[in-house]
């Protein structure tokens, strides 16, 4: 079977993925200033229905295919990139939610800035970057399994290391502070965010500062290979499954 094959009771199988990263370069779909935005890519469609509006990345499951597999090739289609967080995140099977039956299994995924700045997809002239709060016309309904895609990421922020996902190996602890401000939308106090990031005992300081016109700040970096979030008793590749 192919990926375009539906099955015997006519219900097709689609993978499609979330994108997320912080992009402050101005190049931004309706965004302006160098305020960090949470940002994701939208591809044009280029065949009905909905031809010509924006869409998720995404396409048929292959019947030979694993969804991780599927995930990461439409981030590899729509990016040239593999996202230092990938995770399932809902499937969306309402009936009336395309012309014909589909059923999304979704992914979303998170792009270090410097990664999403240089991202290069197979069809650049269809993809656009747009900031997840002034999003254009989008086909079916992608706004709400975006909206849920930031609730799940506002959430997972609150026990969990994911923002690290945004930040490059080394980082500074304002760096770190910012990366959680521009998710959860809100100033956060500085002493108290030091103070919270020190008891989890997750940063190891580098011998590496970062300078310019303010005092030097030290560069920090993840303690160890661990997951940027807990993923239950499973292993990252069966939770992807």
């Amino acid at each position: 079977m192919t990926r375009s094959e539906e099955s015997e009771d006519g219900i097709r199988v689609a993978v499609s993925t979330v994108i997320l990263t912080l992009r402050r370069d101005g190049a931004l779909q309706g965004s302006e200033g160098s305020s960090p935005r949470i940002a994701l890519p939208l591809v044009r469609r280029t065949r009905d229905p909905y031809q010509g509006a924006w869409a998720l990345p995404g396409g048929w499951l292959d019947a030979r295919e694993g969804l991780t597999a599927a995930a990461a090739r439409t981030l590899a289609e729509t990016t040239g990139l593999a996202p230092s967080y990938l995770e399932q995140l809902y499937a969306f099977g309402a009936v009336d939610r395309s012309p014909t039956r589909v059923v999304s299994v979704v992914y979303w995924a998170l792009l270090r800035e410097e990664e999403a700045a240089e991202a290069v997809g197979s069809d650049p002239e269809n993809v656009a970057w747009f900031d997840a709060t002034d999003l254009p016309a989008v086909a079916f309904d992608h706004v709400q399994i975006i909206e849920y895609a930031l609730w799940r990421l506002r959430n997972k922020v609150g026990y969990s290391r994911v923002a690290q996902g945004f930040l490059p190996p080394e980082f500074t602890l304002a760096d770190l502070r910012e990366a959680y401000e521009t998710i959860l939308g809100r100033k956060l106090d500085p002493a108290n965010f030091r103070r919270q990031v020190d008891a989890t005992r997750t940063l190891v300081p580098t011998n590496a500062f970062r300078t310019g016109s303010h005092r030097p700040a030290r560069l920090y970096r993840d303690a160890g290979d661990v997951e940027l979030a807990d993923r239950g008793p499973l292993s990252p590749a069966e939770t992807a499954t």
